[in-house]
């Protein structure tokens, strides 16, 4: 909470809700063998398949915010479960490509269809998907979610004049 205002902070409600839709989503497709993440990376990259795209990991980690490592992490689980093949680019050896088998894309249709159940019932209060406020609040997300964020420097004065 800030000082001068009452009430929670923007920050602690960003978190209570982001917090609220993972154990939703958690609880809503573990059924299907997934979790929050793993939903995350397969309902990205049906999206990007059916677009066209092969991605690389690198560029499905980019595409979701989430860290590469995780995503690679996440992909060879997916793999073991039969829901994802991982192949090497060749037009770069050191890339690795992800696609959904066969198995992958039912698997995701499924979860996609009670994840889109769930962000109905999260948006009724602003009076669901197609709603002013819902795109309204989509917007300013949006904002948020493209403004740089980086942890400030503390200023310490223990390193002042000792660097070049």
């Amino acid at each position: 909470m800030s000082k001068g205002a009452p009430g929670p902070t923007p920050g602690f409600l960003v978190w209570r809700l982001a917090n609220k839709w993972r154990l939703a989503v958690d609880r809503a497709v573990a059924p299907l063998g997934l979790t929050h993440a793993q939903y995350s990376l397969v309902a990205s990259l049906y999206g990007m398949q059916r677009g066209g795209e092969r991605p690389s990991q690198r560029r499905l980690a980019d595409h979701t915010g989430l860290e590469a490592l995780y995503v690679s992490k996440l992909a060879r689980a997916l793999e073991s479960a039969g829901l994802i093949e991982r192949t090497r680019d060749p037009r770069d050896p050191r890339a690795v490509q992800l696609a959904l088998t066969e198995q992958g894309q039912a698997v995701t249709q499924q979860a996609i269809t009670k994840v889109q159940e769930l962000l109905q019932q999260l948006l009724q209060p602003l009076g669901g998907l197609d709603a002013p406020r819902t795109r309204a609040f989509t917007d300013e997300l949006t904002t948020l979610l493209d403004a740089p964020l980086a942890p400030s420097v503390p200023n310490d004065e223990s390193t002042k004049g000792t660097g070049p």
